[in-house]
């Protein structure tokens, strides 16, 4: 799934669209409201594609602030500080296994039925196997490091924004 912004009135190319997947938009958009809260903040929903965005004047003046973000380093610096975070965050526990390594394969309906007829478990060869999300180690990495912001994606965004004529998520 992606996040698409669309230009409202683009001065050129640049400002028709602009698009990230939602690994890449959401980091992208907290940058915005981390470092540009007097601007980025009247997006309501800037996390959701139901359409919010900003004016021409708006978008044009948070481009510009991009822009002189990554020129001076201030956007280095936060992707920097940000995944100096994550590499900090702990491993969680697996969501599929609960910690165990192993899981049950699944039963067909004609396994259940036999086993409920039955009254007897015993009727199914079960046998745990490793658990495929984990690779049996009962942990994986922590959710937020699935989300990545990169100095290419502020930049791109800001010549968007500039050229946009103001913009719209959806």
């Amino acid at each position: 799934m992606g996040m698409d912004v669309y230009g409202r009135n683009p001065k050129n190319e640049v400002g028709e669209y602009f698009r990230r997947n939602v690994w890449g938009w959401h980091p992208l958009w907290d940058y915005c409201l981390d470092v540009h809260q007097n601007i980025a903040g009247k997006v309501e929903c800037g996390h959701s594609n139901d359409g919010d965005g900003l004016g021409a004047v708006d978008a044009t003046s948070l481009g510009k602030k991009l822009k002189l973000d990554v020129e001076s380093g201030v956007a280095q610096e936060y992707i920097d500080a940000r995944n100096e975070a994550l590499a900090s965050l702990k491993k969680e526990l697996c969501v599929c296994c609960q910690g165990k390594g192993k899981i049950l394969p699944k039963a067909t309906f004609e396994e259940l039925a036999l086993v409920v007829s039955t009254n007897s478990q015993e009727v199914l060869d079960i046998k745990e196997k490793t658990c495929h999300v984990c690779s049996g180690e009962g942990y994986t990495e922590n959710w937020a490091k699935n989300y990545f912001l990169r100095i290419e994606d502020i930049s791109e965004f800001a010549e968007f924004l500039v050229n946009s004529g103001g913009f719209n998520i959806h």
